[in-house]
């Protein structure tokens, strides 16, 4: 019990801004490109509140990095009507990278807070262990959302920069993309296809070390 309860202190924060500030940033750039929809259901703002989804942002991810070390959760999607954007197809790969983009920024940030950290001699273990977890949390989301399976991130990107008729077919698969994402949870091949993102991901940090 005591484990958990540190796990949870550790990871509460790091969890809950990282998925909250991905779906604030899908909003944002929607609004950059003409949808104004998100912004009228006051969804673009960094108060964690408006963004909860009780099971999905915080019971999930802390049972996941609690018994597997895995993260995995979700956020109330912000809505995002893409018949505003000013060219749908193109702004939608923008609106898509948005999420993915911002947990990477996060994960610089974490890691300049740990150094931050340092430098000024701090000795307490909890600041460090938050921000490595910050790291970690924000560099799973963004390898996750980066798989091109609609209606990930990476699925709606996809759709965008392909042709319109591969496009077409790709988004046929939404409907059944977080049945398939499940699938390779529960067989244990999701990290197979997360491994390059997150080595991406990890390549780009150590610019900043």
């Amino acid at each position: 019990m005591e484990s958990i309860i540190q796990t949870i202190a550790v990871y509460a924060i790091p969890i809950l801004f990282a998925i909250t500030v991905h779906e604030a940033a899908h909003g944002y750039v929607a609004r950059m490109f003409g949808d104004n929809t998100a912004y009228v259901a006051g969804r673009i703002t960094l108060n964690p509140v408006k963004h909860i989804d009780p099971i999905g942002t915080i019971v999930v991810p802390l049972v996941m990095v609690t018994l597997s070390g895995f993260m995995f959760g979700w956020a109330k999607p912000v809505p995002v009507d893409f018949r505003q954007l000013r060219r749908p197809k193109q702004d939608m790969v923008w609106v898509a990278a948005a999420g993915p983009g911002a947990n990477l920024l996060m994960a610089i940030l974490w890691l300049l807070f740990a150094k931050a950290l340092a430098i000024i001699g701090m000795r307490e273990a909890y600041f460090f262990l938050m921000a490595d977890a910050g790291i970690k949390v924000n560099l799973m989301l963004m390898a996750l959302n980066l798989l091109p399976l609609p209606p990930l991130d990476g699925g709606r990107i996809l759709v965008g920069v392909l042709p319109h008729r591969l496009s077409w077919q790709v988004a046929r698969i939404e409907p059944y993309g977080f049945i398939i994402l499940l699938l390779l949870l529960a067989t244990n091949t999701l990290g197979f296809f997360i491994q390059p993102f997150l080595r991406l991901g990890n390549t780009i940090l150590r610019m900043f070390i």
